[in-house]
């Protein structure tokens, strides 16, 4: 039978998703015409509601002119969801408490299509450490915090997930992808080299509620001379921690089960 046709259509509303999904798939701002290609439509079609979106603070184009990126007006309204915002909430002080005990920056990040997303963080005590922006983004293949959320999913959740990326990216290997899941999964958290910065480990560890991960803590270990807390030992603390925010997740309201 062939597929059902959607019952109501607002094309206006089609064309204002299809732009905003397709820049955030985007790497870099895209121009005029690139939006145009990517979701099929001429410029004219596109071109008042380019102007709309702009007015409304959705997206920008950072130069003042030319190509059009994400402003984080949509990041800011998904913060606002009672979930996330229980999550956030519930993890900082945890968060705090580890950033203070390895003196090293730490960070939240959830899943977003084929991405991962930072949606917290918290900044290192001293005066050295890497810390990576809120609403930074990466594919989900291509960072630790995303082998852990894969790592951590039921299994028919992992394998949709894992067409996604196959999908987006066809030179991955499945096979390997999947070998690396279970490694992770048996060790309790992830431990891999930084694919942007070198001399950077990053460490993380799942935050469970119910039967998977609903977020990733991950901590960029950066390997410094003299440091109190070596990775085996921040390894150790950052499961802790990622343990501590899933309990308390389990228990409901930020601060319940606290001693």
């Amino acid at each position: 039978m062939p597929a059902e046709s959607p019952k109501y259509r607002a094309p206006a509303l089609d064309k204002g998703l299809d732009i905003l999904e397709l820049l955030a798939r985007a790497t870099q701002p895209l121009s005029i015409a690139e939006i145009s290609e990517g979701v099929g439509r001429s410029r004219g079609e596109i071109f008042r509601m380019l102007q709309v979106l702009e007015e409304r603070d959705y997206i920008a184009r950072p130069d003042g002119e030319g190509a059009y990126s994400l402003t984080p007006r949509l990041f800011r309204l998904g913060m606002e969801q009672p979930p996330v915002k229980n999550l956030v909430e519930t993890a900082m002080p945890v968060m705090h408490r580890l950033a203070d005990d390895i003196d090293q920056s730490c960070h939240l990040v959830v899943p977003s299509q084929e991405q991962i997303v930072v949606i917290a963080r918290v900044d290192p005590p001293g005066e050295t450490g890497l810390v990576v922006r809120v609403g930074h983004r990466r594919p989900m293949s291509h960072s630790a915090s995303g082998y852990v959320l894969l790592a951590w999913q039921t299994d028919d959740i992992r394998q949709r997930w894992l067409r996604t990326l196959l999908e987006h990216e066809p030179g991955l290997k499945r096979a390997k992808i999947e070998a690396t899941v279970k490694d992770i999964r048996a060790a309790g958290l992830a431990r891999i080299p930084s694919e942007v910065v070198d001399g950077v480990t990053d460490l993380s560890a799942p935050i469970v509620e119910g039967n998977h991960a609903v977020c990733a803590l991950t901590v960029p270990f950066l390997a410094r001379r003299g440091a109190k807390v070596d990775m085996k030992a921040t390894s150790r603390l950052v499961m802790d921690a990622a343990a501590e925010i899933s309990r308390e997740l389990s228990h409901g309201a930020p601060g319940a089960g606290m001693a």
